[in-house]
């Protein structure tokens, strides 16, 4: 079911909200091109890809400067860009974003992430001015809750702060940082998880993460789950006091993940390595592999320490509301478009957004 009309004036209370909420801290909107020529390198994202062709007369043997373009998955690239231009110390954008392939009950292939950094800034900084903006938006919409079962969300500030390992202590009865990946697989299949024998480190992790971990997350008040380990630390630096994790984030509100922020990575050659990596992965996986970055690279040693966050605009829409699937809160969801399309049951990946 298609979003109302109701639900379209929330959204814009919604909007309007976070809009005030970031201005206020003196925080500049900024837009950056959707068709982008280096699609992200996240191992479990397909985007979008589609075809510039300059309107000119076509040469001997093809067009002369055509080329392969991709929708961003984020924003992120550019925006870190601007970040090492000097002068944009405060931005945030409110994006449409496409992913390919990702329809369920809380994925669309096309939504809206606010995507907001700050400089000189960090993970702890970026939660703090979250939960505020989030707490801002519950009371301007507080009016609007739908369902008549249940009460609407406790999203007052201070939220819940939970590192991974104390989660997987917690819900799953084991600490998965001192494990090789066959010790992680046994533990995992220990508390109940079907995990292959062979199974890389990550992806016992992962599936540990999204059978036994985030279902119990944010439940009662929202959860921040931080200190991801390091090899799940995407474009997040690690955490000076123990490698072994990055200062990466998540936020979970009643079932719902909403967001993905990092202490930003600004060394230019840790980062290349972590997108070689991943560019091996996407192959391995059988997904097309891109191009690095190389603009992104040649400005992360001019970018100053900031902090980061993408926040899915649609889902926490539905927090506020109590809507119980995406497309009840979006006017043209895929499911009502392209009704044929196989809804699938997607958990979080480790991509930003």
């Amino acid at each position: 079911m298609a979003a109302t009309a109701e639900m379209a004036r929330a959204r814009a209370r919604l909007l309007a909200s976070l809009r005030q909420g970031l201005e206020a801290r003196g925080s500049l909107e900024v837009e950056t091109p959707i068709a982008v020529p280096v699609a992200g390198q996240e191992p479990h994202l397909r985007p979008f890809e589609t075809r510039f062709v300059p309107d000119l007369p076509v040469p001997p043997g093809g067009v002369e400067g055509a080329r392969t373009l991709h929708l961003h998955t984020s924003p992120e690239y550019a925006m870190k860009r601007l970040l090492a231009r000097g002068g944009f110390s405060r931005i945030h954008q409110f994006a449409r974003v496409f992913r390919d392939g990702e329809v369920s009950r809380t994925h669309n292939p096309e939504f809206t992430l606010l995507e907001f950094y700050v400089a000189p800034g960090d993970a702890a900084l970026i939660m703090g001015e979250l939960e505020q903006l989030i707490a801002g938006c519950a009371r301007a919409l507080q009016d609007v809750w739908r369902p008549t079962d249940s009460a609407p969300p406790d999203l007052a500030a201070p939220f819940e702060r939970l590192s991974c390992q104390a989660a997987f202590l917690r819900h799953a009865g084991f600490d998965p940082l001192p494990l090789d990946a066959d010790a992680l697989g046994r533990a995992a299949r220990g508390c109940g998880v079907r995990v292959p024998h062979g199974a890389s480190w990550d992806d016992a992790f992962t599936q540990v993460l999204l059978e036994k971990v985030e279902p119990q997350l944010g439940l009662a008040r929202p959860t921040y789950l931080v200190d991801y380990p390091a090899s799940q630390a995407a474009l997040a630096r690690r955490c000076p006091r123990d490698p072994r994790v990055a200062e990466r984030f998540e936020l979970y509100a009643r079932g719902l993940e909403l967001c993905n922020g990092f202490s930003e990575l600004t060394d230019a050659a840790e980062q290349r390595a972590r997108f070689e990596e991943e560019q091996a992965l996407r192959g391995h996986l059988g997904r097309a592999q891109f191009p690095l970055d190389e603009q992104l690279l040649a400005a992360l040693p001019s970018m100053p320490d900031a902090g980061g966050v993408a926040v899915g605009v649609d889902r926490l829409l539905m927090l506020l509301t109590g809507a119980r699937e995406i497309a009840e809160v979006l006017l043209f969801p895929a499911s009502e478009e392209y009704p044929h399309a196989r809804l699938a049951d997607l958990g979080s990946r480790g991509g930003r957004g």
